[in-house]
C-alpha cells in the first residue's frame, strides 16, 4: 500500500509538472499568472530571456489572444521578434544600387532608419530614399563622365609625330626599325612606306596572316639546328663521293615525277640523306637503298597518299627486298630520333616568292617557276650544303628576278625586310647559282632541266639573262 501510494504521488507530481510546462506554452494573462504564481511559484522561461528594454509592450487585443491560443509555439516575446523582423525586412529591401551609392558617398541608407522609426510610413520612406539614391547615382555618373573626358583629351598628346622647325614632317621622322633578328647583331632601318605588307590577306586562312611573322621567325631559328655536315664526304664516307650523291638525287627527281610527289617530299628526302650520311658510313651498293628509304619516310610525312613499300622496291628493279627497306627505315629513324620537322629551301621559297610578287601589279607565274627551278638545281650540288636554306631561297629569287627583267634592280626593301638578307650577303650564292643555270661545268645530270623545260612550267629552264649578274655586285 505504501509503495502504491508513493507511485500515485509521484505520478501526480509529474502530471502537475507537465501541465505547468504545457500551460507555459500558451499566452498567460495577468489573472492566470497570479493564480499560478501563488500555487506553483515562478515559472521557468521556455526560451532564453532577452534583456527587456524599458519600453512598454503594447497591450494585445482579445482577438489576438484567441488566435495566439491556437498557436502554441508563440512566446511572450513575440513583440520583440516582430520588431527584429521589421528591421531585417528593411535591410534586405536595400538594393545593390543603394549599397553602391553608400560606398561612393559614405552615407547611410535612410530607408532602414525610417522603417525603424515608423513602420506605417515605410512606403513613403522607400519612395523618398529611392529618389535621393537616383539623384546620387546621376551625380556620380556625371562625375565619372567628366573624369573620362579629361583622360581622352590627354591620350592624343602622348602620341605625337615629331615636326621639324619649318613645320613639316621630315623623312627621318617617318622611318621605322625592322624587327631585330636573333641571329644577327646589326639592325637595318627601312622606310615604312617602301615595305609592302604581304600578310594583309586575313580572309584566306591558308595564308596564316596573323601568325606568319612569328612562324617564319621560329623557322629561321630552327634552320640553324639539325643541319647536315658540310664535309662528311671527306671525314666519314670512303666508298662514295659527291658525284655519286648527285646521281642519286638526279634519279630521285625522276621518281618524284613518276609518282607525282610534291616538291616538299624531294627536299625532305635529300635532307634526310645528308643528315644520315653525316655520321653513318655506307657502301655504294647500299646508297640507292638509303635513297628510296628516305623517300619512303618523306612520303609518309608530306604526302596524303604515300606510295607503298613494294612500289619503292619495284622502282629499284627489285634490287632490294621489302625487308631490307623496312630495316633501313628503322635504322634511319632511330638515328634521327624521328625528328623530321626541319625547314628546307622550299619552306622559305614560298614566303620569299610571295614578297617578290608584291612589287608587281599582276603576279608573274614565270617568277615562281624559275625560282623553284634554280633552287632545285642546288640539290644536286654537294657544295651548297654550306649555305643555309633561307640563303639559297633568297638567292634563287634574286637571280630569277634578274633573269626576267634586267632593266630594274632585283632587290628592294620589301625583299630585304622579309628575307633579312641584303644584296651583298647574297653575292657568293647567287654567282654559284648562275653557274648552275648556265651549266658552265657541263653537268650531265639533266632530270631537273628536262622537268622545267616542259610547257606546264613555262619552259623556264631555257631562260637566261643577256647580262651576267656579276655586273650588279661590281657597281
Amino acid at each position: 500500500m505504501h509503495s502504491s501510494s508513493s507511485r500515485h504521488q509521484n505520478a501526480d507530481k509529474e502530471n502537475i509538472h507537465t501541465s505547468n510546462v504545457q500551460e507555459t506554452n500558451v499566452r498567460i494573462t495577468r489573472s492566470r499568472a497570479k493564480a499560478l504564481g501563488s500555487s506553483i511559484g515562478a515559472l521557468p522561461p521556455s526560451k532564453p530571456s532577452f534583456k527587456q528594454e524599458p519600453k512598454r509592450i503594447p497591450r494585445v487585443s482579445h482577438k489576438r489572444i484567441a488566435s495566439d491560443d491556437n498557436k502554441p509555439s508563440t512566446t511572450a516575446a513575440s513583440g520583440l521578434q516582430h520588431k527584429r523582423r521589421a528591421v531585417l525586412k528593411d535591410v534586405t529591401n536595400t538594393s545593390s544600387e543603394n549599397i553602391y551609392t553608400d560606398c561612393l558617398k559614405g552615407s547611410n541608407v535612410k530607408a532602414s532608419k525610417r522603417g525603424r522609426k515608423d513602420p506605417n510610413e515605410k512606403a513613403k520612406g522607400d519612395a523618398d530614399a529611392s529618389m535621393e539614391i537616383l539623384v546620387d547615382v546621376d551625380a556620380e555618373k556625371m562625375k565619372l563622365a567628366e573624369d573620362l573626358s579629361k583622360i581622352r583629351v590627354a591620350e592624343p598628346q602622348d602620341v605625337s609625330v615629331p615636326i621639324s622647325k619649318e613645320g613639316q614632317v621630315t623623312l627621318q621622322d617617318m622611318t621605322c626599325r625592322v624587327r631585330k633578328s636573333k641571329e644577327e647583331d646589326t639592325q637595318r632601318s627601312i622606310d615604312c612606306f617602301q615595305v609592302l605588307d604581304i600578310d594583309s590577306n586575313f580572309k584566306d586562312p591558308r595564308c596564316c596572316s596573323f601568325y606568319a611573322p612569328d612562324i617564319f621567325h621560329n623557322v629561321r631559328v630552327a634552320e640553324l639546328e639539325q643541319r647536315p655536315s658540310t664535309n662528311y664526304m671527306e671525314k666519314v664516307q670512303r666508298d662514295i663521293n659527291p658525284s655519286m650523291r648527285g646521281i642519286l638525287v638526279d634519279w630521285l627527281v625522276e621518281v618524284t615525277e613518276e609518282y607525282k610527289l610534291v616538291p616538299d617530299t624531294l627536299y625532305l628526302t635529300v635532307n634526310l640523306i645528308d643528315r644520315f650520311l653525316s655520321h653513318n658510313y655506307i657502301g655504294k651498293s647500299r646508297l640507292q637503298l638509303l635513297g628510296v628509304t628516305c623517300m619512303l619516310i618523306a612520303s609518309k610525312y608530306e604526302e596524303i597518299c604515300a606510295p607503298r613499300v613494294e612500289e619503292f622496291c619495284f622502282i629499284t628493279d627489285n634490287t632490294y627486298t621489302r625487308l631490307e627497306v623496312l630495316n633501313m627505315e628503322i635504322q634511319v629513324l632511330n638515328y634521327l630520333h624521328y625528328q623530321l620537322s626541319v625547314p628546307t629551301t622550299k619552306t622559305f621559297l614560298r614566303r620569299f616568292v610571295q614578297a617578290a610578287q608584291a612589287s608587281y601589279k599582276v603576279p608573274r607565274i614565270e617568277l615562281e617557276f624559275l625560282a623553284n627551278y634554280l633552287a632545285e638545281l642546288t640539290l644536286l650540288e654537294y657544295n651548297f650544303l654550306g649555305s643555309l636554306p633561307s640563303l639559297i631561297a633568297a638567292s634563287a629569287v634574286f637571280l630569277a628576278r634578274w633573269t626576267l627583267d634586267q632593266s630594274d634592280y632585283p632587290w628592294n626593301p620589301t625583299l630585304q625586310h622579309y628575307t633579312r638578307y641584303g644584296a651583298p650577303e647574297l653575292r657568293r650564292t647567287v654567282l654559284a647559282m648562275e653557274d648552275l643555270q648556265l651549266n658552265t661545268s657541263s653537268c650531265p645530270l639533266n632530270s631537273i632541266r628536262e622537268k622545267y623545260r616542259q610547257q606546264k612550267f613555262k619552259s623556264v629552264a631555257t631562260l637566261t639573262s643577256q647580262e651576267r649578274v656579276t655586273s650588279l655586285f661590281s657597281r
